[in-house]
């Protein structure tokens, strides 16, 4: 960057390839479409030729390099997001399809209880404790009286009984 400063052609030149070769894989992790890439990394490059009287030498180039990069980024994240709120459907439109239940008929917690109600009594109580009062599995088995892995093993054979009965239903 310093001979750069002092007119050398052929290693501003050079600082400019290196540039966006260090930009790349940065941009990448945020930028999804190579084009966007392409984009953000000539308005980088642009920005650092317009500021690249800016440039202190007695100071790491990469430093100022992504600083710079950032901004340029966020710029063009702000226009990516504002452009996609401008085409967004009206909330309003969505009225009808807000209003409609979230939930499946029979899904609610009187039929999970009642579904329950049909696990041997052991298995019905872990499921409580897991699910309901948020207990762990060693948790549960210090409540009850067996391992957490027991515990863990009927959970399992609960679930098992339990999406046999829900898919039947």
């Amino acid at each position: 960057m310093q001979a750069a400063q002092q007119g050398n052609a052929a290693a501003y030149q050079e600082l400019l390839r290196q540039s966006a070769q260090m930009l790349r894989p940065y941009l990448l992790k945020t930028l999804r479409s190579p084009s966007d890439v392409d984009d953000v990394t000539q308005e980088i490059l642009i920005s650092l030729h317009r500021a690249r009287h800016t440039y202190d030498g007695q100071r790491p180039f990469a430093p100022w390099l992504f600083a710079i990069a950032k901004f340029r980024l966020q710029d063009h994240l702000r226009r990516l997001y504002r452009d996609k709120l401008r085409h967004a459907g009206d909330i309003t439109d969505m009225a009808d399809f807000l209003a409609a239940p979230v939930t499946q008929d029979g899904a609610g917690s009187e039929y999970i209880k009642e579904t329950l109600s049909h696990l041997p009594k052991k298995q019905a109580m872990i499921l409580e404790l897991i699910h309901v009062e948020g207990l762990t599995s060693e948790e549960t088995g210090q409540r009850i009286g067996m391992s957490a892995t027991a515990v863990k093993v009927a959970a399992h054979r609960a679930y098992k009984q339990l999406r046999k009965k829900l898919v039947a239903a």
